[in-house]
């Protein structure tokens, strides 16, 4: 897709404030593939003072018609499914079946189920003598990551649409031509003007400006904890909602009855997916000492498999990062048995699939999320052990648990201190709600549990 040079505000691509751009590179060969402008406070403004004109006429339109548009905006991104893999996979470099079976189709099953939400929530019910309202919040300011650039506006977007806001998205720099993309969706599907609003730019001026904004009555974002904290903060102080889902150092927890062979191979296929850009990630593997040797040799023979199949990191930034993570396991003792911080290509942000047995609990690689390719293998003693080991980070997003017996698996799981367990292989769910512990985040995304974030609630009395 060709990038637009303006903001979409109001229903309408207008041009930007300023004049600075933003370039887009292709990771997979460090090529600029376009340009999207840089917005300023004054972008920002324009978006928001949009979104406030447009809420009383949304929020007053009937759910199920609401529900409709969504279903059009989702009928849209069905069509447009190949554009929007071609897309993320020129700006993430992410594999193009990769995007067409995840980046461009949860986004719809997100889009789907809340396009049915919308026809079917209670939005009143009745307390004893009171009657309770579920009203929309209001404005929605929307700060998204570029790892799952579609999937992670929609599920931003599509919620806070069905409960009746309106939404300003400044989504991340990294990846903005899908969320144009998306924008030309929402006009296509019919959607009123107002109602959705882009503002593309960099964070710390652009998002800076969304959270900060006076206009703006909740603050959606995903992203880094360090970010995270920092938005809290902002709009803390100004005494408004924060939806915040961070990051992650999610535990895959293989218990001695479970499927060893399995277990492992489904867990290095889930940190080498996208990369290892998922913040649910299960990047530390605990298996039982006595099966610890066994599991090694079946991770790095998995990873030696990937070779240079999965896509590169985002940008040369992160490539850096993740190095230095890698480069920090070997100085503090860890044991290299694939991969490693030599990069496997001369062109593009590629990083090997990675993975370090020998890790101690105490390790920078098993506390920090290095959001890369890198397995880190930790051995327990016993079972409270493996707890102790799980629940000994200052995270809680994600995990699994892998047992002969799913009652074995189900009990460990419940004594995590984490927002979602996959059981033996789970598979996501766009239903469930998604969201963290600890530092992990505030609120949920998905599902019922996501769209109460962008509800409030007012009791009338009889």
């Amino acid at each position: 897709m060709k990038a637009h040079d303006g903001m979409y505000i109001d229903g309408a691509w207008r041009p930007a404030a300023g004049a600075d751009a933003i370039e887009v590179v292709n990771p997979a060969d460090e090529q600029v593939i376009g340009r999207v402008p840089a917005g300023t406070a004054e972008d920002v403004d324009a978006a928001v003072r949009a979104a406030r004109a447009a809420l009383p006429g949304w929020a007053a339109t009937p759910p199920a018609e609401r529900g409709a548009l969504i279903g059009a905006l989702r009928d849209v991104l069905v069509a447009r499914k190949d554009e929007i893999a071609e897309t993320v996979t020129v700006e993430l470099g992410s594999p193009l079946k990769f995007s067409e079976n995840v980046h461009a189709a949860v986004p719809v099953a997100v889009a789907g189920s809340y396009a049915e939400l919308a026809a079917t929530y209670a939005f009143e019910e009745k307390v004893g003598n009171s009657v309770v309202h579920h009203e929309p919040i209001g404005v929605v300011g929307a700060i998204t990551p570029w790892n799952y650039p579609l999937h992670q506006i929609v599920a931003k977007v599509a919620p806070a649409l069905a409960a009746g806001c309106t939404v300003v998205l400044k989504p991340a720099e990294d990846t903005p031509l899908v969320a144009q993309l998306f924008a030309e969706a929402v006009h296509e599907a019919g959607l009123p003007a107002g109602v959705f609003n882009l503002v593309t730019g960099l964070g710390p001026v652009a998002g800076q400006a969304l959270a900060e904004h006076e206009g703006v009555d909740l603050v959606s974002f995903t992203g880094s904890t360090a970010v995270g904290r920092h938005i809290a903060a902002t709009a803390g102080a100004a005494i408004k909602k924060v939806a915040l889902e961070l990051g992650g150092k999610s535990a895959n927890v293989i218990l001695p009855s479970a499927d060893l062979a399995k277990a492992v191979n489904v867990g290095v296929a889930n940190v080498m997916s996208n990369s290892g850009q998922t913040c649910s990630a299960w990047t530390r593997m605990l298996v039982h000492r006595d099966q610890y040797d066994e599991a090694v040799e079946l991770a790095a023979t998995a990873a030696a498999k990937y070779g240079d199949r999965i896509g590169p990191v985002v940008n040369g930034k992160q490539r850096e990062r993740v190095r230095g993570y890698i480069e920090k396991g070997v100085a503090e003792g860890a044991r290299l048995v694939a991969g490693g911080p030599e990069s496997p290509r001369e062109q593009g942000y590629f990083i090997s699939p990675t993975v370090f047995a020998d890790v101690t609990p105490d390790m920078t690689i098993a506390q920090e999320e290095i959001f890369g390719p890198v397995l880190s293998i930790l051995r327990y003693e016993d079972e409270e052990d493996a707890l102790r080991i799980a629940n000994g980070t200052v995270y809680g997003l994600a995990g699994a648990v892998w047992a002969g017996d799913e009652t074995e698996a189900v009990a460990f799981a419940r004594r995590l201190e984490t927002g979602q367990v996959d059981i033996n292989g789970g598979r996501f769910n766009p239903l469930a709600p998604f969201g963290g512990y600890k530092q992990s985040g505030v609120g949920r995304e998905l599902g019922t549990h996501g769209f109460a974030e962008y509800l409030q609630t007012k009791s009338l009395q009889f």
